[in-house]
């Protein structure tokens, strides 16, 4: 299974790729939203873990148009934010979310919890 990592904060981003990778995964990362635009369409993850205050691009955008582009629907969207008011949370499901993490969160829990979503 293929998981992306959407993200400009680097010690997210370090931890949860030793994780996921220790679990089994392949990881790729992404550090803005182009980038991960990008990696969507050429790499194709299973998943993707999607910050949604970065660089370019919001992660509420790039739901967005993975949900709206039939290649890229059945892509599974974890948002994580440090927003977590009802608003926020609320608005990251609108966007279509399979799942709304808020910030600080435990790595270990995270990765639990991606496991159940791909199962699914």
């Amino acid at each position: 299974m293929r998981i992306l990592i959407a993200d400009d904060e680097a010690n997210i981003v370090t931890a949860l790729e030793f994780l996921l990778r220790g679990e089994g995964y392949e990881v790729d990362v992404a550090r803005t939203g182009e980038e991960a635009l990008a990696r969507l369409r050429d790499w194709r993850p299973d998943l993707v873990v999607l910050d949604v205050m970065m660089p370019m691009r919001s992660g509420y955008e790039i739901c967005m148009q993975i949900r709206a582009r039939p290649e890229l629907a059945a892509i599974k969207v974890v948002m994580l934010s440090a927003k977590g008011g009802q608003a926020d949370v609320q608005k990251g499901f609108a966007c279509g979310a399979d799942l709304y993490i808020t910030k600080p969160f435990s790595n270990r829990d995270l990765v639990e919890r991606l496991a159940q979503l791909l199962a699914r």
